[in-house]
């Protein structure tokens, strides 16, 4: 532990009333005390560095490997009640580092003295990848993989991860800074909350549906402030006989609704309200439980209002947030839709994403060949949705399972194939510019964040 302090800041100089200048007190420099840095057993790729400080608006941390030069320098933060809590995020494992905690003050910088930390060894049951490209965008992406949420860089090196307890599907970075996943638990009856989680890998609270509902793990948007749009289950007993169905069919549907940080419903849409049980394929609604609408993604367009995915209907709707009235519906049997240049339209859809006129998803099953993602121009007033981009791999490949799409920067695509095993990345024109090489394994939803420190600073849905 050290405890320095840099020389006294420049002196204050007052003009008093008659316009003489007076000499001020110096402007006290900043104080660093008990400074220490450990490892996290949670996250052997990083580092906390916690101590006290007085006098300095922000404090940052500047590091590199023993011996070498210290060449990189994490973000400024305000240091909360003279308390230090700095992590240093994408180590390498079994390395030793060198740090100092910088403080910055009114143009005075204090420097502490050298802290050497050894990080810890990767998990052993932590995957590994491999990935490359010629034009990557940069950054980190973001995925679940197994029991972990990892954040890889562009040759596939994990930079980051937690560890869950049970299987999260999803794993994604949200607009308020935080992530989001549903770990599995061993009672397959009991509720599995959303989780959010801060930088560090812990648990800032937990996400349920209102009304007693069951969270679906598929997607859901936060918001800078802290509420939230999420799906749930509905499961109603419903008599079927007359649509070729039993007579007491478990029919679950997916309910949208919208929650403040201060757990107040706002919203609380319901297929059972807005749509038929004949909206669904007959050969889907024939069992004694029926996966009704499958809700799988959703997002706000420009208007304010809902764009929802739904896979069993191989539907996308779009959804009043006001009213809660369906203002159109695109794709399946309720199509009211013209697709221009794009043949058949999409089947069983994932990773739906609109802005901007545009809307981008992954058609899992449209295509005889293999899973693809597509871009369409959807003209609202005319209902029609023209197929402006298409995004495959050289060799067909078929998501049945999940899988994702998230536009970027530069006209560039993620994509991720679900249990097809692949993610890449494409240019404007269709070319793959970055991808995981190899089988990546069931990849949910992939996703692009440019900071481990604040996932939020420029995502792109």
């Amino acid at each position: 532990m050290v405890s320095i302090r840099a020389s006294a800041a420049a002196t204050v100089m007052l003009t008093a009333c008659g316009g003489e200048p007076i000499q001020g007190p110096p402007d006290p420099s900043p104080v660093l005390e008990a400074l220490a840095g450990a490892t996290r057993p949670e996250n052997a790729l990083s580092i906390l560095v916690t101590g006290h400080v007085r006098f300095a608006d922000s404090v940052a941390v500047r590091y590199g490997l023993a011996g070498m030069d210290l060449d990189s320098l994490t973000p400024a933060v305000s240091p909360s009640d003279e308390q230090l809590a700095l992590p240093v995020f994408g180590l390498l494992p079994d390395t030793a580092y060198e740090l100092r905690v910088l403080a910055y003050s009114d143009g005075s910088i204090t420097s502490s003295e050298s802290l050497h930390v050894t990080t810890g060894s990767l998990p052993e049951d932590l995957p590994l990848f491999h990935a490359g490209g010629t034009s990557p965008l940069p950054g980190f992406v973001l995925f679940s993989t197994g029991l972990y949420g990892v954040a890889i860089d562009s040759t596939g090196r994990v930079v980051w991860y937690v560890r869950f307890e049970g299987h999260s599907l999803n794993f994604q970075a949200q607009p308020n800074g935080r992530y989001i996943a549903r770990p599995s638990t061993p009672d397959p009856d009991d509720v599995e909350p959303l989780v959010e989680l801060d930088p560090l890998g812990e648990v800032t609270r937990k996400l349920y549906c209102a009304r007693d509902l069951y969270p679906r793990f598929h997607d859901v948007l936060v918001e800078p402030g802290g509420s939230y749009w999420l799906m749930c289950d509905e499961t109603r007993v419903m008599d079927l006989s007359r649509f070729g169905g039993a007579a007491e069919a478990s029919v679950t549907g997916t309910v949208i609704q919208h929650i403040t940080d201060a757990n107040s419903l706002t919203f609380d849409w319901s297929p059972f309200d807005h749509f038929q049980i004949s909206d669904l394929a007959p050969e889907l609604r024939s069992g004694a439980m029926v996966n009704w609408t499958h809700g799988n993604a959703l997002d706000l367009d420009r208007d304010g209002n809902l764009v929802v995915s739904f896979r069993s209907l191989s539907e996308v709707t779009k959804i009043d947030t006001r009213t809660g009235e369906v203002l159109w519906r695109m794709g399946g049997l309720r199509n009211q839709f013209t697709f221009a240049d794009a043949g058949a339209p999409f089947l069983r859809q994932h990773g739906v994403r609109v802005a901007n006129g545009e809307l981008v998803l992954l058609d899992n099953f449209g295509e005889a060949v293999g899973s693809r993602a597509e871009r369409y121009v959807v003209n609202e007033a005319d209902h029609t949705a023209r197929l402006t981009g298409v995004y495959a791999p050289g060799s067909a490949t078929r998501a049945a399972l999940g899988g994702s799409t998230q536009r970027l920067p530069e006209g560039h695509t993620l994509v991720a194939f679900g249990d097809g095993g692949l993610v890449q990345e494409y240019d404007g024109d269709g070319e793959v510019m970055w991808q995981i090489e190899g089988n990546a394994g069931y990849v949910f939803r992939a996703q692009r964040i440019h900071s481990l420190y604040h996932p939020e600073i420029g995502l792109v849905r």
